[in-house]
């Protein structure tokens, strides 16, 4: 299930993800930034997967040392295709 929301003061779409409680933090990252299809800001993540940015810094740190996502320009990050 996906929720698109416009942020009036981004002016930006952002879409949220109902995340599972099975999942991981890094699968909800990255399935996060999967879906957006863009890169994102990892506080655009935490609001999109619905949890706590410091939670996200943390996967970002991970999934970078796995060489799952890249850092496209300065704090964005994108899934490696």
């Amino acid at each position: 299930m996906f929720v698109f929301v416009k942020l009036a003061r981004f002016n930006k779409l952002i879409l949220f993800t109902k995340t599972d409680k099975t999942m991981g933090t890094t699968e909800i990252v990255l399935n996060t930034i999967l879906k957006a299809g863009k890169p994102l800001k990892s506080g655009e993540i935490a609001l999109a997967a619905g949890i706590d940015k410091a939670e996200v810094d943390k996967a970002i740190k991970v999934l970078k040392k796995e060489e799952k996502i890249i850092s496209p320009k300065m704090c964005y990050y994108d899934v490696v295709k």
